[in-house]
């Protein structure tokens, strides 16, 4: 049954563009008719989340495309928008993160179910850079521990995680993107004696990419020791051989020392101080193990100090990142907002989704702590993002090719 709606208020812009877009022979009603059912055919969502707007790129004039794999919380997105790039597809199956992903950047489009279960080839747009930092756990340290005293498989055999590496390379195989931006653990050179990552580059140079990779401490970016891998590849079709590419990862400042003293807070709510049970039991542990000859125990900071790596399990007991607050009786954990400091999702980055005051909290403490424990920080990949860039604008110049790389293709 066909019916009649009444559009109140309009914009004289929006009046003139109408008028001024309406083709000749054609009836103002039945050009809105049109716009309708094509916004319809599209899926064209509004926005929930009122504070969100469409990024500005603050980095360079070059447009680009990336797609957002294992998005957690969004530092590929940050960096790479940043940049200049547009995000046209983002994926995470966490329920938890997703709703962090949704508020802070406006996106009602994200890809909740199983990447595995995906057609990468008619549900993922064309784009210029992938970017995936795929699930770390079947190949960290504490995640190998974890399941071998477990008796589970960790690695490639990780039932659950292990293959997502393969996935990608299934994408990969369907949409052939130009550059590869990946990140995991340091541990994955050494895991399974190096074989994981054999397997991981052959993986990729068979597909004739030029491999980079380079394990990057976030000291330098942030106030906190977290090593990670960066892996960047580039299309030889596109970009020539590995020595024709003028790649290198940056280098940090080694001389300035961030410490914890640029993200804590002057007042924080009492209630992040330990329990005298909790800050006895990580005293009684920690001793334990030091008369055993083991390294295992907890880590106390004052302001000037560099933290130890934030992990997922820090909602647990705090224990990797203590701080010792002037007159309370105990240690405390960082809050949610520091923690989200410390991985240095910082206002600069809010401000470019329309938050003025910084990413809100919209998940409970815990859900907080285990995603800023499992996320990528975004500086650092911002600035690795630069160099690709400047690899992009150089190819496009030198071939005299003024657009996207991918749309060529």
């Amino acid at each position: 049954m066909k019916q009649n709606i009444l559009i109140r208020d309009l914009e004289q812009e929006d009046l003139d563009w109408i008028k001024e877009s309406i083709p000749d022979g054609v009836s103002q009603n039945e050009f809105l008719k049109n716009l309708l059912k094509k916004a319809r055919e599209d899926q064209f969502k509004y926005s929930l989340f009122d504070n969100a707007v469409t990024p500005q790129a603050l980095f360079g004039q070059l447009p680009f495309k990336f797609i957002d794999l294992f998005a957690g919380i969004g530092g590929f997105k940050c960096a790479l928008t940043i940049t200049g790039g547009k995000c046209v597809f983002s994926s995470e199956w966490d329920k938890f993160a997703t709703v962090t992903y949704k508020a802070w950047y406006g996106e009602d489009d994200v890809y909740i179910e199983d990447i595995r279960d995906i057609d990468a080839k008619s549900m993922i747009p064309e784009h210029d850079i992938l970017c995936a930092g795929f699930p770390c756990q079947p190949f960290s340290l504490a995640g190998v521990s974890k399941k071998k005293s477990l008796g589970r498989e960790h690695g490639f055999k990780d039932a659950n995680q292990g293959n997502l590496f393969f996935k990608i390379m299934d994408i990969v195989d369907a949409k052939r993107p130009p550059v590869l931006f990946l990140e995991n653990v340091k541990n994955l050179r050494s895991h399974d004696k190096g074989n994981t990552w054999k397997v991981i580059q052959t993986e990729l140079e068979k597909r004739n990419y030029a491999v980079f990779s380079k394990i990057l401490d976030a000291r330098y970016w942030v106030p906190q020791h977290r090593e990670r891998i960066f892996i960047v590849c580039f299309d030889k079709d596109i970009f020539g051989e590995e020595n024709e590419i003028n790649f290198e990862f940056p280098e940090p400042d080694t001389s300035k020392l961030i410490t914890l003293k640029t993200i804590l807070s002057s007042n924080p709510p009492k209630k992040y101080m330990l329990s005298d049970k909790l800050w006895k039991y990580l005293q009684d542990y920690a001793q334990k193990h030091r008369e055993k000859g083991n390294g295992f125990g907890f880590g106390l900071n004052n302001e000037n100090d560099v933290a130890r790596t934030m992990s997922a399990r820090y909602h647990k007991d705090g224990s990797e990142i203590l701080i010792k607050q002037k007159k309370w009786r105990n240690p405390r954990r960082l809050t949610p907002h520091e923690a989200m400091h410390l991985m240095g999702y910082t206002n600069n980055y809010a401000k470019l989704f329309g938050h003025k005051d910084g990413f809100p909290q919209v998940v409970s403490d815990t859900q907080a702590y285990r995603q800023f424990g499992n996320s990528v920080v975004p500086k650092i990949v911002e600035d690795i993002a630069q160099q690709i860039v400047k690899v992009m604008a150089e190819v496009i110049t030198n071939q005299n090719k003024g657009g996207l790389i991918k749309s060529k293709f």
